[in-house]
């Protein structure tokens, strides 16, 4: 035996996971993967939304251009996202949340609100609400692998990636030193939970 396949091994009666093959007991489920579009595509929906609220308000002052331009490229990586999941839901048949509207409106409101509150507290939206994204990623990434869906968790695990790069600018940027940060940062982290826990039904 190679020492690859030695390391590849395992323990007597351990079951090693397989690219693209599901683990026993865990099939693959239409209808958990149409909960995690529908809800994936809502999230993106509203982070583009509060990185246009958070715009609508720096793009009109000329001396906050370098936050303004920030602002523009994450909420254009976040358009990107949006963009997949669009075809995502075609490609699975599934249905978008009922919701897009509110969360919409509720995502600009917050991105203006914030940045109106000041620069550190605009980050501070944006590290919280990359936050939960990115841990709501890694747990659906889990939930595909044991299916054997490798491919819809790689597009997830890139599209967590670049959550985390927004969440760690924010952070480099100030957000924990915002006024009342711990207070902010963890009622925007509830809503962002109930918000996923809302669309994944509605």
């Amino acid at each position: 035996m190679t020492k690859r396949a030695a390391n590849n091994a395992g323990t007597p009666g351990e079951i090693i996971p397989q690219p693209g093959i599901p683990l026993p007991g865990k099939r693959r489920d239409p209808n958990r993967i149409e909960q995690m579009l529908r809800v994936d595509h809502a999230g993106e929906y509203g982070a583009v939304a509060i990185y246009g609220g958070q715009r609508a308000i720096y793009g009109k002052l000329p001396h906050k251009a370098r936050i303004a331009r920030q602002l523009e490229e994450m909420e254009a990586d976040e358009q990107a996202h949006l963009d997949a999941f669009d075809a995502l839901l075609v490609e699975h048949r599934a249905r978008p949340t009922a919701l897009g509207p509110v969360w919409n409106m509720a995502g600009h409101a917050l991105g203006a609100v914030t940045a109106l509150m000041g620069d550190k507290a605009a980050h501070a939206c944006t590290e919280a609400v990359e936050t939960v994204i990115e841990q709501h990623y890694a747990g659906q990434i889990t939930e595909l692998r044991a299916m054997g869906e490798d491919t819809l968790a790689d597009r997830f695990d890139q599209f967590r990636l670049e959550e985390l790069a927004h969440r760690d600018l924010a952070v480099e940027e100030g957000a924990r030193e915002a006024a009342g940060y711990p207070l902010l940062s963890g009622l925007i982290q509830a809503g962002c939970r109930l918000a996923i826990k809302v669309s994944e039904k509605v």
